[in-house]
């Protein structure tokens, strides 16, 4: 029973189930799943979102054609076609990226050692993973974070390609994750990687001309998932770490991806309009060749035609429509952003002395799209931390609990830095550490404070030394006998 519902379970096992225990128990069948669940894989909507990030947009795969005397469909390379991409995409990611992670996440236990300890074990590079992660979350759905131990005997850590992974979670619990296969190609692009992770080992194989074997490159295969001290050891955990995007784990290009494609074609093609001579409609008068087609033909690759003596030809310009195109592709911006939950950067909402009410409203679909995702990262986070303090216990650091740690995401927003420091002047009620928190200028609050207590010491100081040199000088400069 989970949260007073009775939960029935089919008797037989899954589909799922039974993969698992086939690669689990090293089947012979092992190699002939592992092969199909690959087949089965189809990150085509995560390769969509890092194309789209990286402004390679489908237009850029857009053909002209016409049709030939057999009316038979043909590509024409001759015919002007312009491909513009615009990358909405891009914008939208990275500012939910400089949004949530613009500012290090704070990580903080009400246990000092442990503090202490996460601050060294997740320093200044854990705040560059983290950004990365949540561009690969927004890009693809998903992301995942391996955590391991290096070389040295370090708690590390890196970023797996959600595209190269396949997860396998417990049927009957969703959150348990059962087994990991990653795949990947090496250089030559012909040779797969396949690596099959479970809670204890890992195990490696190759696909070579569509048949899987065990790598028979790896010295100790199967292999523990980390050696500390020349020992092995497994974490009893399969160490991958998902940090998703929503609850669907779908892209954030998903939901807008037709519109920047329409904006793409309604840009190219008023260009193409604008560029190209089909953009006249031609009027023949007595033309001599043999058929329309041979006239199209000469038009399109001689730039020229051939008239009898009585003949003759005009042409009608054809005008584009500006307007009613500048008012489609501004109706598509709108909903870019609207249906992207973004900040739309356009002049409408630059400049002016905006009010904290005016800017929240502003951000308000961004505030909103990032909840979710801050939401997910912080589980995530929290199953991060499980690898961390079962490496601290390891190497004898302490025992700590993993939920024993707070994340703060704080996150960058353009506000009114007149109206903050008045609203810091108005707020006496408050503690001064908090008053300093939300100082536009102030960005290490305890520093601040033991700056205020100098001062005030020296302030305490400054009218006792005068009177002093007051004294001394009613004396003639003598000093008090």
């Amino acid at each position: 029973m989970v949260g007073g519902v009775t939960l029935f379970y089919p008797e037989t096992p899954t589909l799922t189930e039974e993969y698992i225990k086939i690669i689990t128990e090293n089947s012979p069948k092992t190699t002939e799943v592992i092969k199909e669940l690959i087949n089965q894989h189809n990150p085509q909507d995560m390769l969509d979102g890092i194309k789209y990030y990286e402004s390679e947009n489908d237009i850029l795969l857009r053909k002209q054609y016409y049709y030939d005397m057999n009316k038979k469909k043909v590509v024409d390379d001759t015919k002007t076609n312009n491909r513009i991409p615009h990358n909405f995409h891009k914008i939208l990611v990275d500012q939910k990226v400089g949004y949530l992670t613009g500012n290090p996440v704070a990580m903080k236990s009400k246990n000092e050692a442990f503090t202490k300890e996460l601050n060294q074990i997740f320093s200044e590079e854990f705040d560059d993973v983290l950004p990365e992660l949540v561009k690969g979350a927004s890009n693809k759905g998903r992301e995942w974070l391996q955590p391991f131990i290096n070389e040295d005997g370090d708690f590390d850590y890196m970023i797996i390609p959600a595209e190269q992974v396949i997860a396998l979670y417990n049927p009957r619990d969703k959150r348990k994750l059962d087994l990991i296969i990653r795949y990947y190609f090496l250089a030559d692009g012909k040779t797969k990687k396949i690596e099959v992770w479970d809670d204890q080992e890992v195990t490696y194989y190759e696909e070579i001309d569509g048949i899987v074997y065990l790598d028979v490159t790896v010295e100790e295969n199967p292999a523990s998932h980390f050696y500390f001290n020349e020992t092995g050891y497994g974490w009893g955990k399969v160490p991958f770490v998902e940090f998703a995007n929503n609850d669907e784990r779908i892209s954030d290009l998903k939901t807008y991806k037709r519109i920047i494609d329409a904006y793409d074609l309604t840009v190219s093609d008023t260009q193409n309009n604008i560029e190209d001579i089909q953009s006249l409609i031609t009027v023949l008068k007595g033309y001599d060749g043999e058929n329309l087609q041979e006239f199209m033909d000469n038009l399109r690759y001689f730039k020229s035609i051939k008239v009898d003596a009585e003949g003759g030809v005009d042409s009608l310009k054809q005008e584009t429509p500006i307007a009613t195109v500048t008012a489609q592709l501004d109706r598509f911006e709108e909903n870019i952003f609207l249906f992207g939950q973004g900040v739309n950067p356009n002049k409408e909402n630059q400049g002016g002395d905006k009010t904290g009410v005016a800017l929240k409203f502003l951000y308000a679909l961004l505030d909103l799209k990032s909840d979710v995702l801050e939401r997910k990262f912080k589980r995530s986070l929290r199953q991060l931390m499980w690898f961390a303090c079962s490496y601290l216990k390891l190497t004898n650091k302490g025992s700590f609990d993993y939920k024993d740690v707070t994340f703060t995401f704080n996150r960058s927003m353009i506000f009114n830095e007149a109206e903050q420091i008045e609203m810091f002047t108005n707020s006496a009620e408050l503690s001064m550490e908090t008053r300093l928190a939300h100082h536009p200028w102030v960005e290490d609050v305890q520093q601040e404070i033991k700056r205020i207590d100098s001062d005030q010491e020296k302030e305490i100081e400054i009218p006792y030394n005068n009177s002093k040199i007051d004294s001394n000088k009613n004396n003639g400069g003598k000093k008090d006998e």
